[in-house]
């Protein structure tokens, strides 16, 4: 397996706490710049993710990835302990990037056990209610860092050892990623978070990975099924999306800090790639 320094996972704890519906958790087309993390303790309910229907059962833990848009289908008593994860953007290439995480692994007692330890010594960070618009905005996000990082060291530290042992749940049953073999690609993947704010072309890539260019396009789409324009793009959105979540900046700059010359192009990608706007992102973020 590759390996993935535990320095390089630098979590952040927003939200825990436990939650009770009675056919009322029905929210459509949500995605956060965090990871959701749910313990299921009693009935059962539906998680549509982009290319699978998960049926959630008590016992299982399930993982969210940030930015991943997604649903919830509740039609009768349903209780669960949630936790998200903030990790932010980073230069290197990180844990979710490199292994597929399974979404569901089975947790038992003992995690239940943590999840209620948790929540517990946490009060102030459950959620204020279950609609992700009341809480998944960048105005509740800076509260719930601000509220971490005043923490004290005993209190970070014990929350990083909880949330790496309920990750490497998900971890023992994740794969590596194909590309994660191949030296060539790893270089490649690397160069790309390391320069996401500039703009970066295939021939500058397949110098990177040291083939022809038509090889290296080939290549690329046989390993992560997209061409490395479409997988750059994809990256640079993401991180225009947390800049939108985390900055003031105008989407007009935003768009030059990503190594974009046509902002017009920007907005139209952005568009194409979430579905909205980045001024109806933020707006959103707003709310």
């Amino acid at each position: 397996m590759m390996q993935i320094p535990i320095e390089s996972m630098n979590l952040m704890m927003l939200n825990v706490g436990c939650a009770t519906h009675h056919a009322d958790w029905n929210w459509q087309k949500v995605s956060s710049p965090f990871i959701r993390i749910f313990y299921i303790l009693e009935g059962e309910a539906m998680l549509h993710l982009p290319e699978e229907d998960v049926r959630l059962k008590p016992g299982f833990m399930y993982i969210i990835p940030a930015f991943v848009i997604h649903s919830y289908e509740c039609h009768g008593s349903f209780k669960l302990y949630y936790i998200h994860i903030y990790q932010g953007f980073k230069k290197e290439i990180d844990l979710l990037e490199s292994y597929e995480l399974p979404t569901e692994v089975w947790a038992g007692n003992s995690y239940e056990l943590l999840f209620a330890h948790l929540s517990s010594q946490h009060p102030d960070a459950q959620l204020p209610g279950s609609d992700p618009k009341c809480y998944d905005t960048s105005a509740q996000t800076y509260d719930y860092v601000e509220r971490y990082m005043n923490m004290e060291l005993w209190e970070k530290m014990e929350l990083r050892g909880f949330m790496l042992i309920i990750m490497s749940q998900f971890i023992r049953e994740a794969k590596p990623r194909f590309w994660t073999s191949d030296e060539r690609m790893k270089r490649v993947v690397r160069h790309i978070h390391e320069h996401i704010a500039n703009e970066i072309n295939v021939e500058e890539l397949a110098g990177v990975a040291s083939v022809s260019k038509t090889y290296f396009i080939r290549l690329f789409k046989q390993v992560f099924s997209q061409t490395p324009v479409q997988y750059i793009n994809k990256k640079k959105v993401e991180r225009a999306q947390l800049l939108l979540f985390t900055s003031d900046c105008s989407v007009k700059e935003l768009s030059y800090k990503l190594g974009f010359s046509d902002h017009s192009y920007f907005i139209r990608l952005f568009h194409k790639i979430t579905g909205i706007t980045p001024q109806e992102y933020r707006k959103q973020l707003k709310v």
